[in-house]
């Protein structure tokens, strides 16, 4: 199996870099923030942490593509590093400390794409979480002072804790009666929202969680992650890993059971 230590360790400085640029920006009386053709929110912050990456793999990693959110997509050849500079901008501009650098490395092989790192930074929360293929998820304030995420253990729906964004994306795509069905017969529901329920997911506080609309971006650190935790992470149609446009994570034992409620339209 290829190590991706080195690839691991490079995600680390780089969120390091992020960390420092975003952090000094939060909750800044002067923060200016555009709206984008999507009419979602890009602060300073978004466009600065995402150069400062872009800046630093192409003298660390020159022969790799790079796809952010901010700035697209540059580079061709079978390895590419998916960036979201900041995840949970809604929540940044407004000083909620729920917010994330997403820094991961897909490769390209025999058998399609496939995430082998991932990292996830949540400065203002005190957090990071990260894995690489076939070593394991881990937590903790740097890679040798860590513990290792393990997925729960709960194989019962009505115990399970789902979590989600919101209602309005459901009701778009014709499955907010699978959602509400699916609440209903869960144990608990909570809309912690953005990348904070993979990562319970992975933690093990949270059994379950999806949400019905995603860019690569959104999901290609977490779903490494919760993989490597011992989960699952596939499209809400099955299709594994963070590909398919929108996402269902899983401890894997209740997965079938939330496709089968969530994969609903109409």
């Amino acid at each position: 199996m290829p190590d991706f230590n080195d690839d691991l360790r490079l995600a680390h400085i780089l969120a390091d870099a992020a960390d420092a640029t975003t952090m000094e920006r939060f909750k800044a009386l002067d923060l200016k923030v555009e709206t984008k053709p999507d009419m979602t929110p890009v602060s300073e912050a978004d466009k600065a942490a995402e150069e400062l990456i872009r800046s630093q793999l192409g003298r660390a990693r020159p022969r790799d593509a790079v796809l952010g959110e901010e700035y697209g997509s540059h580079g061709n050849g079978p390895r590419r590093w998916i960036v979201d500079p900041i995840d949970g901008t809604k929540n940044y501009v407004r000083g909620v400390p729920v917010w994330a650098t997403l820094i991961s490395l897909v490769v390209s092989g025999e058998n399609g794409d496939e995430g082998v790192v991932g990292v996830v930074s949540a400065p203002a929360l005190g957090r990071r979480w990260w894995a690489s293929k076939g070593r394991g998820a881990y937590t903790g304030r740097s890679l040798s002072a860590a513990t290792r995420l393990q997925v729960s253990k709960i194989n019962k729906l009505d115990d399970a804790s789902f979590a989600y964004s919101s209602l309005s994306g459901w009701e778009e795509q014709g499955r907010l009666d699978g959602f509400l069905h699916l609440s209903r017969n869960c144990w608990r529901t909570r809309g912690y929202g953005d990348f904070w329920p993979y990562m319970m997911v992975a933690e093990g506080s949270v059994d379950i969680c999806a949400e019905p609309e995603l860019s690569l971006w959104d999901m290609a650190a977490p779903a490494v992650i919760v993989q490597e935790a011992g989960g699952r992470y596939t499209s809400l149609d099955g299709v594994p890993g963070p590909f398919g446009g929108n996402a269902a994570a899983s401890n894997g034992l209740l997965h079938e059971e939330l496709l089968g409620y969530l994969g609903r339209t109409g």
